[in-house]
């Protein structure tokens, strides 16, 4: 897949861990687990912003564009 998602790499650079984003967003654990792990196959405009307000980022911070050789 193309995109990536940098979600460990914020919450990082933030110092917050899963369970404190997961209640300053109102997602759960299990939804947001997917989302750090990469294995996201659509994210909810609602729940990047909720992301982006808690993490103070902007959703490019969050989400990279990555060519797949393979696509080629």
């Amino acid at each position: 897949m193309g995109i990536m998602i940098n979600l460990d790499v914020m919450m990082a650079k933030r110092k917050m861990g899963l369970t404190e984003l997961s209640d300053r967003v109102g997602v759960t654990l299990a939804n947001l687990s997917i989302l750090k792990n990469n294995r996201a196959r659509a994210v909810r405009f609602s729940t990047l912003d909720a992301i982006c307000k808690a993490l103070d980022c902007q959703p490019g911070d969050i989400l990279e564009y990555v060519e797949d050789p393979k696509e080629r």
